[in-house]
């Protein structure tokens, strides 16, 4: 029986090398030829793929030239066929041409992958496509690649250098997928080898090899989104100071960041709900969460005590955090939150309907939008199926973008009988964020629903307007412009968007408290950006800003009394005799804020570049704020554009201030010229 084995092993054995070998001349098998060339190619896989054997990779994947050289016997005599050609399209010939064939062909036309070349593959590998008449069309299947990870084959370079990266950001290379194909592939241990740890404000996370590729990765991780993060933690640090224990909401871990810096610097005041739907994810929140000595609710698989507690984290856990694997949705109807922050790859229409759902009153909502591509009217057909909202592309297409998902998260506020107040609308990099107050009540749903309108759009000069309220219909909507782009220039120059938010982006008040928040905790780099955003929801230029505790005395925010602290002489409103006012006056004081809050900002700005005159050197962007502020116009710079100008002035007074101002460039020139030829006259 034994021997019986041991021939059979010798038989399969022979039939491997005979395969190895195929379209070329095939030894018998007594050549001790065969058999050193058996030996080389043997030695030249165990080399290469140290974990599998020679039939687990195709003969077209080799870590030298010679590995190519030795699947044929150059040295011999006769004429010898190409092993990865077919007969058809490269005919046997000697050694010298068919070693030129080798070099110039397969070794040079490749895919390197870790060491490996994947050189190209004439055979018959791949199915022939049949044509239209049903017929096998010859010469389809050449010219293939063997992936050295999966063994499928692809035609084209560009895709396999594409299919090899989605294998990397899966984890999967040559040396853990190389083993038997019935084991699933395991995460490596969590240990500081495996996986990149990396540090944001104070918090340590574990990022997996994948973690730049959200299309293929559960634990998706940005680094630019730093100056997203820190401005939602300054929203939840302000509302912490309001009320506390804040129940807050990171729907979509991913890796935890987030949550995991709302529990070690606001500790106590917040009690920190981290959700996401992979496994994946869950099991790295929980990884992180031990990372940073924060104990995660729902099992550690730190070892515990007798007592129940960890052995480790006992006595060293500074804070508590609730890591549940669930829908985003479910958990928003199963539940009430004081803070919910949205950050879904790509839009968050999906999950605005279930966030208002279950909102506190006076409770705020985060969303951050990531795909720029309907915002920025790139898609103008998927803006108008998630957002509802028909857009082109504007010279101020960031606010755009900024008040379209305002008014989305409107009408999804309004469906569950609730307003919103904007305390904050950003467009920075790759994202929109919107923060957003909750305000329970149909009055106050009404009220939201009031400032949802459509604009109108002039396409020549860029001049916009918001439609007033009304049912009447205006024949001519062209003619509500203050430009006169439609007398002057024939056809139709107008264009309706929206609709849009047509109310305030910035809250004053909110934004001198984020700013508050922002130097408690050290967060130097979106301060430039805060004190920019209050400067805009101002609409002034004013540089020096206070963040100390005299910057809160007496903020009020549209509709929502808030604590502020305030010296001795300003402890309350005081009339003229001194007293205190009443309750009720303080209401009104109050309303008037708020009918008034809608008149803090201009709606929409001008570039400066776009508007420029041609032939002329416009003034340094400075200059002309402080042109503009001399004229009795209200300014400020936006965060939106660099070159942009918040202002109250129309398109026209604003070209008319920048014609005044700017100068010709030939005087330079005719000064320059006038002067040499004084001297050459001299």
């Amino acid at each position: 029986m034994a021997e019986l084995k041991e021939a059979d092993a010798g038989q399969l054995h022979q039939e491997d090398v005979d395969i190895k070998r195929e379209g070329g001349d095939a030894p018998s098998a007594g050549d001790p030829a065969a058999e050193q060339a058996a030996k080389h190619e043997a030695a030249a896989d165990a080399d290469t793929k140290p974990s599998t054997t020679t039939t687990d990779r195709h003969i077209s994947i080799q870590t030298k030239l010679e590995g190519l050289e030795i699947l044929v016997d150059l040295d011999g005599a006769g004429r010898k066929s190409c092993p990865l050609c077919p007969e058809e399209k490269f005919k046997a010939c000697y050694s010298h041409k068919l070693r030129r064939h080798l070099q110039n062909l397969h070794w040079k036309v490749y895919v390197e992958f870790e060491g490996q070349r994947m050189c190209i593959c004439h055979l018959p590998c791949r199915n022939l496509k049949p044509s239209l008449s049903g017929d096998q069309a010859p010469g389809r299947h050449v010219a293939h690649y063997h992936c050295v990870v999966c063994s499928v084959t692809i035609a084209r370079k560009t895709d396999m250098i594409s299919h090899l990266k989605r294998h990397v950001n899966k984890g999967e290379t040559e040396a853990s997928y190389s083993g038997n194909s019935d084991v699933p592939f395991e995460e490596p241990a969590p240990s500081g080898q495996a996986y990149e740890i990396m540090k944001e404000l104070g918090t340590n996370v574990q990022l997996l090899p994948n973690h730049t590729t959200p299309q293929k990765s559960d634990t998706y991780f940005n680094r630019k989104m730093k100056t997203n993060r820190q401005l939602v933690f300054c929203s939840l640090a302000v509302l912490a100071e309001e009320r506390n224990p804040l129940e807050c909401l990171d729907a979509f871990g991913a890796t935890g960041i987030m949550g995991l810096q709302w529990a070690k610097h606001l500790r106590n005041a917040v009690k920190v709900t981290i959700t996401d739907i992979s496994d994946t994810c869950v099991k790295m929140i929980k990884e992180n969460c031990e990372l940073n000595h924060i104990r995660a609710e729902g099992g550690s698989r730190v070892p515990r005590g007798p007592d129940g507690t960890s052995s480790e984290a006992k006595g060293v856990s500074i804070a508590t955090v609730e890591v549940a694997k669930m829908d985003a949705n479910v958990i928003m109807h199963l539940r009430p939150f004081d803070y919910i922050h949205l950050d879904p790859y790509g839009t968050a229409v999906n999950y605005l309907d279930a966030a208002f759902r279950n909102i506190r009153n006076l409770g705020i909502i985060s969303v951050t939008s990531t795909d720029t591509g309907s915002l920025y009217s790139k898609s103008p057909n998927v803006t108008l199926r998630h957002y509802g909202c028909h857009i082109v592309r504007t010279e101020y297409y960031k606010e755009l973008a900024a008040r379209m998902v305002v008014a989305t998260v409107a009408r999804a506020a309004a469906r569950c009988n609730k307003g919103i107040e904007v305390l904050l609308a950003v467009a920075l990099e790759h994202f929109v964020l919107v923060v957003v107050r909750v305000l329970r009540g149909p009055t106050q749903a009404d009220e939201s629903a009031k400032k949802l309108r459509k604009l109108v759009h002039c396409q020549w000069c860029e001049e916009r307007v918001f439609l007033k309220q009304g049912n009447m219909v205006d024949v001519s909507p062209p003619d509500t412009l203050p430009c006169n782009c439609h007398g002057s220039l024939p056809g139709k120059t107008a264009v309706q968007l929206g609709p849009l938010w047509c109310g305030p982006l910035f809250n004053t008040g909110f934004l001198r408290r984020m700013l508050s928040a922002a130097v408690q905790h050290s967060m130097d780099d979106i301060q430039p950006l805060v004190k920019t955003l209050i400067c805009e929801s101002e609409c002034t230029t004013l540089k020096s800003l206070v963040h100390g505790p005299s910057a809160l005395t007496n903020q009020v925010e549209c509709g929502v009394v808030i604590k502020t602290l305030q010296s001795g002489e300003e402890s309350g409103p005081a009339d003229q005799s001194g007293k205190r006012k009443t309750g009720e006056e303080s209401g009104n004081v109050v309303k008037k804020l708020k009918s008034d809050a809608s008149l803090e900002h201009p709606s929409f700005y001008y570039s400066i570049h776009r508007h420029s005159i041609k032939g002329m050197n416009m003034p340094k962007l400075n200059k002309f704020l402080q042109y503009l502020t001399e004229a009795g116009f209200r300014v400020s710079r936006t965060h939106f554009d660099p070159t942009g100008v918040r202002t109250d002035a129309t398109l026209e007074q604003f070209k008319s201030v920048l014609t005044k101002y700017s100068v010709p460039t030939y005087t330079n020139a005719t000064a320059t010229q006038t002067s040499v030829s004084m001297q050459k006259t001299v």
